[in-house]
């Protein structure tokens, strides 16, 4: 007797992990460039082939059954063997051309990763970049990403493979004009009005350090994005917490504090270990490092000159 399993495609588990992430028909046929009829025919038809519902109807969207969870966490598994299967054939052949997809947040991308990168193409021209911005880590394991270049609080995931390139020191700013006479007494820092960092941004120590010192009143303005921050306190909304490798960079702005140890980030760049030694790849990170070790005095707050 014939295995209905047997008659189990890639397309099939992919039609199957589409309408799992988007709760939809019309939303998966959008996902994978078909239209709504061939969706809904497939997975009528797989369905009958195997015997069983792989999604409850409902009014809310498409929920996945017990049977359709276990096609979904194999879709999953497949997809990551193919991306992995397809990078370790690919990457050698490549070398210095081709495409490299960098995710990095807004902060570290605007004034400090931008020259880099720029240096890097000088380099190597046949190198097409593309920068994803966000604050939340692309999934360098189903190539959403080649390399992550991320200021975090902890340690990588043990799945990829990086490289602690600096300490990133924080101190808190504020603008220039109003304080002609210097800084303020340590003991007045947080009785002045402040701006910090909304949930989206909660994982920092610096959001931490700012709930635990200044009051809620005391708090006019919040923003989930650093480069924002420095704009807002620019524009007078308060103090707050930067970077000083983007703070120091902003003739408007001027640190009120020591540098804040507490707060202190790592510098990391990430990348998935199957493409590693991919050559576009390694020589970006090669090339990081090296730029970075010139920059690493101000990286961590002991130089403000700004980026030479």
């Amino acid at each position: 007797m014939n295995d209905p399993f047997d008659k189990l495609s890639w397309d099939d588990l992919r039609i199957i992990k589409a309408i799992a992430e988007s709760g939809a028909l019309s939303a998966a046929a959008t996902l994978l460039s078909v239209n709504n009829s061939t969706i809904s025919r497939r997975l009528l038809r797989l369905e009958q082939t195997l015997g069983v519902a792989l999604f409850d109807r409902r009014r809310t969207g498409y929920l996945p059954t017990a049977a359709g969870a276990e096609l979904i966490a194999l879709a999953e598994r497949v997809e990551l063997d193919i991306v992995s299967v397809a990078r370790r054939v690919s990457g050698p052949v490549q070398g210095h051309t081709g495409d490299l997809r960098v995710a990095t947040s807004d902060a570290l991308l605007l004034d400090f990763l931008t020259p880099i990168v720029a240096e890097f193409k000088t380099l190597n021209p046949a190198v097409r970049v593309e920068v994803v911005v966000g604050n939340n880590l692309l999934n360098l394991a189903r190539g959403e990403s080649d390399i992550a270049f991320r200021a975090s609080t902890a340690a990588p995931p043990d799945n990829l493979f990086g490289r602690k390139v600096a300490n990133v020191a924080w101190a808190a700013y504020g603008r220039r004009s109003e304080f002609a006479g210097g800084r303020p007494d340590p003991a007045d820092l947080y009785e002045r009005q402040w701006a910090s960092y909304g949930s989206g941004l909660s994982g920092l120590k610096a959001f931490k350090f700012v709930e635990e010192r200044v009051s809620r009143e005391r708090i006019g303005y919040r923003s989930d994005s650093v480069a924002g921050m420095a704009v807002a306190i620019a524009a007078g909304m308060g103090i707050g917490f930067l970077p000083c490798m983007h703070g120091d960079l902003s003739h408007q702005l001027m640190r009120v504090s020591v540098v804040e140890p507490d707060i202190s980030d790592e510098l990391w760049i990430l990348t998935h270990p199957d493409i590693r030694k991919s050559g576009r790849v390694c020589a970006f990170m090669a090339h990081c490092m090296e730029a970075i070790g010139r920059r690493r005095a101000f990286i961590e707050g002991r130089e403000t000159h700004g980026l030479p």
